[in-house]
């Protein structure tokens, strides 16, 4: 071969290797995790200790005759009136990790709300739990901070009016009350004691107050506030390194808390108060970090929590804040967000966030019409993220982001115009309905799998019912209905508890007053049906006045002018009227292929009710309403509307004369409509998240069968079909 030859074969060769290594690098650059990882997000677990032990001379609980344990719990009464269960959540989220564990999960995420409120008791509780699985299992944790871990910024006191105890007195079982010092008059300077009070004793003990930041992340230092040797790669917003010269004893100096501190001001834009001019403004710690636990896999975890300074060491809580506040006040991490998304993709990581609180829309885009219908306020809508927000977080490139805070089961996917696509993954709460944890699959950089683990059969989650039946005996401030009592297993228990949830608190917080009288009525799905026959004359004070109409007398108290409360006969043709309407329903339910006999088999109560469990659960309430049932809401809920006519809204009380038909079009029939989009959410039960095209696709056996019709891209299974587990 000729020198010429010898060289361009040389080139040749040289321009193959250097191509071949290009592939590789860019086959590198794009692995992410080489084999299945599984990782748990358990949100809002909100741990209370139920066998805790106090400081000596304060608060020892009750004897449980069925243990013979101490029980440190809250009573029935006050975990039926939260949005969050305090005590049997304690066994579920040791069920939760004996079923991750078993599935062979190895990294569990806690997005935030770990604790009940960052209480010591607690807190020592908790650590227990996760050192003990890190031990024994292998298990590692990473935890970012909620909006009740911590509370406030800096320690609080803290206490509870409500824990269930015996009066010394008199040996009634009832509620304790239990706070630390500051927490209540009693407690002002004495901790470590029992102090009398008003009703009883009052036990005093710093056991219960509130940790502040710098508690809750030294408790937590070894599950993901602080680099661990193992770590591949962890950082925060305020490192100076790369992946590239990742050193462990360089991450740890760096990731020290005085230097992972941000300014925040409060301008106090929109106080209706007079303020000083000048802002407020203090400097605090920030627990965002991303972490490699296994090769090819960054977690990005998020510390959404923002707490505005007002005056002194007061600061706001940070509750209703979340992202909206975060692209306000703390700008420079979500700009760090966008650059660990960047990073991760130039060197092949896949890139999962999760935080305490959404990224977007959690009701199926439902939002404005709740608000329209219950009012701004009901159903927390004051946490929902606004659409600018969620569009400036997709902006930063993030595909996949896992959070809590809203109790709630939801997947929703955000796209931009140019072609950003934001998946958010609500994950539910051991402590609410439905009870369940997020099992997500990952491998490579273009794969998530999604599965909502349900928790239902949990050992011990009935070990208080004796006490609680004592409680609801003796106790005067107890109003639950004991029946729940009867449940078997641990998700019929979380679903009675929403139910109570529904009666004694929601209905009186957040529906407007003619809804809640409906609701609170005998009034049946059949009854609806008679009502929306009535001549478009008839009056609300027509209606009930009327002898066996069957209007709720509560709904008087509700209409703008009083006039029609007192008795009185009712306008002529009423009683006609009304009968003519039920002899039409049996035809109109004809033609509506609507059974009577089943339309009377619901109230209002169980409409309500039935809502509440598609806003919590999604798709995983479809166990607990019957389909029947979910095709007549959205049958009568075209009924009602036909005319196209727009919700009433919620702070304009109804006048005694408006039409009665009136009440159905512009409260019922909207609210008809909102059950109808919470049931047609994203499946969430087992699916994949089509990164590349922005869909979710559905895994389920039975994803061809699902009803009601779906909204949003989503696919069966069976239009790509899932590759086998390794």
């Amino acid at each position: 071969m000729g020198a010429r030859h010898t060289w361009l074969a040389l080139a040749l060769c040289a321009l193959l290797s250097a191509t071949t290594g290009a592939a590789a690098d860019d086959a590198a650059h794009r692995a992410g995790p080489q084999a299945p990882v599984r990782i748990a997000f358990m949100p809002d677990v909100h741990f209370h200790d139920v066998h805790a032990t106090f400081e000596p001379g304060t608060f020892e609980g009750v004897a449980n005759p069925r243990t013979g344990q101490r029980a440190t719990i809250r009573t029935m009464q006050a975990q039926l009136t939260s949005t969050r269960l305090f005590n049997e959540n304690a066994f579920a989220f040791l069920a939760a990790l004996d079923d991750a564990v078993a599935r062979g999960v190895r990294i569990i995420a806690l997005p935030g709300d770990f604790s009940d409120d960052g209480q010591p008791v607690h807190m020592r509780g908790l650590v227990r739990i996760l050192d003990t699985y890190a031990d024994r299992y292998g298990i590692e944790f990473f935890a970012v901070p909620g909006n009740h871990d911590p509370v406030r910024p800096h320690d609080q006191p803290g206490g509870k009016p409500d824990y269930l105890g015996r009066n010394p007195q008199t040996g009634t079982l009832g509620p304790q009350p239990v706070y630390s010092r500051g927490g209540h008059a009693a407690c002002r300077d004495a901790a470590g004691s029992t102090q009398p009070g008003p009703a009883g004793p009052v036990y005093c003990t710093e056991d219960v107050r509130h940790l502040g930041h710098a508690g809750i992340t030294a408790a937590l230092a070894g599950h993901g506030f602080m680099p661990e040797p193992q770590y591949r790669y962890y950082a925060t917003p305020y490192s100076t390194y790369g992946s590239g010269d990742y050193d462990f004893e360089r991450a740890r100096e760096q990731a020290q808390w005085s230097n992972r501190v941000s300014t925040v001001c409060h301008d106090r834009a929109g106080d209706q108060a007079p303020q000083p001019a000048e802002a407020l403004c203090a400097q605090l710690p920030d627990a965002s970090y991303v972490v490699e636990p296994v090769e090819g896999l960054w977690l990005v975890g998020l510390d959404a929590n923002v707490y505005l300074p007002t005056g002194g060491d007061a600061f706001t809580g940070s509750g209703n804040h979340g992202y909206d506040q975060m692209r306000r006040h703390k700008p420079h991490v979500i700009a760090w967000l966008a650059d660990v998304v960047a990073r991760g993709a130039a060197e092949g990581k896949q890139v999962i966030a999760f935080s305490h609180f959404p990224m977007a829309e959690f009701f199926n885009g439902a939002s404005d019409d709740i608000g329209t219908v219950l009012g701004a306020e009901a159903m927390q809508l004051a946490r929902r993220p606004a659409n600018a927000t969620t569009g400036a977080l997709a902006q930063t490139g993030l595909r996949v982001h896992v959070g809590g805070h809203m109790h709630l089961n939801d997947i929703a996917v955000h796209r931009t115009p140019d072609g950003h696509a934001l998946f958010n993954i609500q994950a539910p709460s051991l402590a609410a309905y439905v009870p369940a944890y997020t099992l997500m699959t990952v491998e490579g950089v273009d794969r998530v799998d999604v599965q909502t683990v349900r928790v239902e059969t949990v050992p011990g989650f009935d070990a208080f019912f004796d006490l609680y039946r004592e409680e609801r005996a003796t106790s005067a401030a107890a109003r639950w209905d004991p029946a729940i009592l009867e449940a078997g297993d641990y998700r019929s228990f979380a679903r009675d508890a929403l139910t109570e949830l529904v009666r004694l608190r929601l209905l009186d917080a957040d529906w407007p007053c003619d809804l809640r009288a409906l609701v609170r009525s005998p009034l049946t799905g059949a009854d609806l049906l008679v009502l929306s026959q009535l001549p478009d004359t008839m009056t609300l004070r027509s209606w009930m006045t009327a002898s066996a109409s069957g209007a709720p007398p509560a709904l008087a108290a509700c209409l703008a002018d009083t006039a029609h409360a007192t008795p009185g006969p009712a306008a002529p043709g009423t009683e006609a009227a009304i009968e003519e309407a039920r002899d039409r329903v049996g035809r109109l339910a004809g033609e509506r292929q609507l059974s009577l006999e089943a339309l009377a088999d619901w109230t209002m109560f169980d409409l309500a009710v039935d809502m509440m469990r598609l806003a919590n659960a999604g798709d995983l309430a479809f166990d607990d309403i019957p389909a029947s049932r979910l095709a007549q809401y959205a049958l009568l809920a075209d009924l009602f509307t036909a005319d196209g006519a727009a919700p009433a809204a919620t702070g304009n009380a109804l006048a005694a004369e408006t039409p009665v038909v009136a009440l159905l079009r512009g409260r019922v029939g909207p609210l008809l409509g909102i059950v109808r989009q919470l049931a047609t959410g994203a499946p969430t039960a087992h699916v994949r998240l089509d990164l590349v095209n922005g869909e979710v696709l559905d895994l389920a056996p039975d994803a061809a069968s699902h009803a009601p019709a779906r909204n949003g891209r989503t696919r069966p299974a069976s239009q790509r079909p899932a590759p086998a587990m390794r």
